[in-house]
């Protein structure tokens, strides 16, 4: 095919001058949206894109075709897109690219270097170059440099994350997987610790309705949770329905990636994220600013004299609670006890008690008079349940008690409102304080002594 002036490429910084006007582009795509429809059943979809002479904000590229299978299927957020007889438009003062089904076409090329310069994706429309490759084989050279300013103010920690916002994140992503029939969900992980929710859940519900230790409907499993840092908040992010087919493919688990407008929620007080046809996803090398600043936070917190301690508890704990073990051996978080690599084990932890059973005082006792209850416990990386039983309980409530004075530190324990005139305010969000406890491992059946772990507390009391 011959080199007419319609099929010129601009660069972008003289691309965004050209408004109304059919231009054609090649760039690396910064940014990718998820796809989605319209009542007309016409599909949509947006991506980003940058090169040499506009890499700063990128310029906006608006596709629609009328089934999803006509859209670009982005392999990896830094590929390359080429695009023939786009639109430029303008909104709200923003320079952007409008592909039009009718008379635009685009191509895919892998953001690879090498001599391979074959697109993997190509519309309908598209009529191949030789020169096309003399392009694509120069932005590959300059986007293996490139390194990319970003704003820190524009992104969010999980520490600082916020109920009911969206918030721009950069993580890592830990895991990926289908929790449930037709329902994906992504780990992902910065290395700091989400903040402790208040538990709105009622005590008295604790019996059918069991606090969830995960928000997946079953755990996963030790090999897929040893993989995982035993330091840092996981956050779950959930991957609405409609968008999972077009995004799973981007998202690359151990690597690094940005994503803008993360809907941020609080499940039975665990975190987690929703990704959205608002979401979008950006490509990060392993040598972005925004990636190094986080991994040097950490590094930083893992030389701490209590690096597994969580951030919310300091300078100290509550005091609520008390050990009789050795104050010298170390804090492990609840994700350490978990992937612990002997099934029975002690343990000194930070934790707090968000939930009960029994949770009235009269009924902690059996028949025999000892002491069997069921306590949740929670750190920011993980949730478990323990049990405490005969000696135990005599341990963690100093004795036997009057009843009332069992209730009031059970109640403490579980951060229950009391009222200035002593009553209990059984409506009121619980926010449990953290407290110090002993924790030990053990099995139940020694022909399955994983699938039949427990946990139970010993040598603690709490304090008056």
């Amino acid at each position: 095919m011959d080199d007419r002036d319609d099929y010129r490429f601009l660069k972008l910084n003289d691309a965004v001058l050209c408004i109304n006007q059919k231009v054609s582009l090649i760039g690396v795509i910064l940014e990718v949206g998820c796809r989605k429809e319209n009542q007309d059943s016409d599909s949509f979809y947006a991506l980003t894109i940058i090169d040499e002479s506009y890499n700063e904000a990128g310029i906006p590229v608006n596709f629609s075709t009328d089934t999803v299978e006509k859209l670009p299927r982005i392999a990896s957020i830094g590929d390359i897109i080429l695009l023939s007889n786009v639109m430029m438009k303008t909104d709200d003062g923003q320079a952007y690219a409008l592909f039009y089904k009718k008379f635009s076409s685009f191509a895919l090329y892998e953001r690879k270097d090498g001599e391979d310069i074959l697109p993997y994706q190509v519309s309908v429309r598209f009529h191949p170059r030789e020169f096309d490759k003399k392009l694509i084989a120069g932005l590959r050279k300059w986007f293996h440099s490139f390194q990319l300013k970003e704003d820190f103010l524009n992104f969010t920690l999980l520490k600082e994350i916020k109920e009911g916002q969206s918030s721009n994140l950069v993580c890592k992503i830990l895991h990926v997987c289908e929790v449930a029939k037709s329902e994906w969900m992504a780990f992902v992980w910065d290395g700091t610790d989400t903040w402790p929710v208040c538990i709105h859940s009622k005590l008295e519900d604790e019996m059918e309705h069991e606090l969830p230790l995960q928000l997946e409907p079953f755990p996963l499993s030790k090999d897929i949770l040893c993989s995982f840092p035993a330091v840092g908040s996981i956050l779950r992010l959930i991957i609405d329905k409609d968008i999972e087919k077009h995004i799973l493919h981007l998202l690359n688990t151990f690597k690094w990636v940005k994503m803008l407008n993360v809907h941020c929620k609080v499940n039975a007080g665990l975190w987690c994220g929703v990704l959205t046809h608002f979401t979008r996803l950006s490509y990060l090398p392993d040598e972005d600013c925004l990636i190094l600043e986080r991994q040097r936070s950490f590094g930083k917190r893992m030389s701490m004299t209590y690096p597994r301690l969580p951030y919310w508890c300091f300078p100290w704990t509550s005091g609520v609670t008390e050990l009789d073990c050795n104050k010298r051996v170390p804090f492990v978080t609840l994700m350490d006890v978990l992937t612990h690599s002997e099934v029975t084990a002690k343990y000194r932890c930070m934790v707090r008690v968000v939930a009960a059973f029994p949770y009235r005082a009269e009924d902690l006792r059996c028949n025999r008079g000892s002491y069997g209850l069921r306590l949740t416990l929670e750190d920011p990386t993980a949730r478990v349940q323990a049990f405490v039983y005969a000696e135990d309980g005599e341990k963690l409530f100093d004795g036997y008690p009057p009843i009332d004075i069992v209730q009031r530190k059970l109640n403490k324990l579980l951060g229950v409102v009391v009222t200035d005139d002593g009553m209990v305010d059984d409506n009121a969000p619980r926010n449990p304080p953290w407290v110090q406890c002993c924790l030990m491992s053990y099995y139940i059946d020694k022909n399955d002594k994983w699938g039949s772990r427990n946990y139970r507390i010993f040598m603690t009391k709490i304090v008056d």
